[in-house]
């Protein structure tokens, strides 16, 4: 599995505008939207949050994870924003999230597929290079390259 089968062009956004973790996700939630990969995004949020609750998504080095498995995902697909200020996100090591990854998978194929993705992400993002290019990233398509390496 690739990054670049699960992400496209209009699920990156350099310039998130949310300036808490809730609007962060309201928004990313309305980009995986509006790609067409939801049946009901109010369903799929409360499963973004449902998961929250157990524990943050914030995994540390500014990067956080928000991931929701619910019939209302009718296909997997990933979402990419960049909040260069930074944004509390209740991570483990106390550090704002600059870079955000989110997560649809449909309920039914929710135990490998989200596994697979989280471990795809987790071992590119602990280079410290590779998140800095992230963040410098100025368009999509730089985006798009650098997930090519994943």
């Amino acid at each position: 599995m690739q990054l670049t089968e699960l992400i496209t062009m209009d699920l990156i956004e350099l310039q998130l505008k949310g300036e808490t973790k809730d609007e962060i996700m309201e928004e990313m939630a309305t980009m995986i939207d509006r790609s067409g990969a939801l049946y009901d995004k109010e369903a799929y949020k409360q499963s973004l949050y449902r998961r929250e609750m157990e524990g943050s998504t914030g995994i540390g080095f500014g990067i956080a994870i928000p991931h929701g498995k619910s019939n209302a995902v009718k296909q997997t697909c990933v979402a990419f924003g960049v909040k260069r200020s930074g944004v509390d996100w209740d991570s483990l090591d106390g550090e704002k999230a600059q870079l955000i990854f989110m997560i649809a998978v449909p309920e039914e194929q929710a135990g490998n597929e989200h596994l697979k993705i989280l471990q795809l992400l987790s071992r590119k993002l602990m280079d410290d290079e590779f998140r800095e290019h992230l963040l410098q990233a100025k368009t999509k398509e730089e985006i798009m390259q650098l997930f090519e390496q994943v």
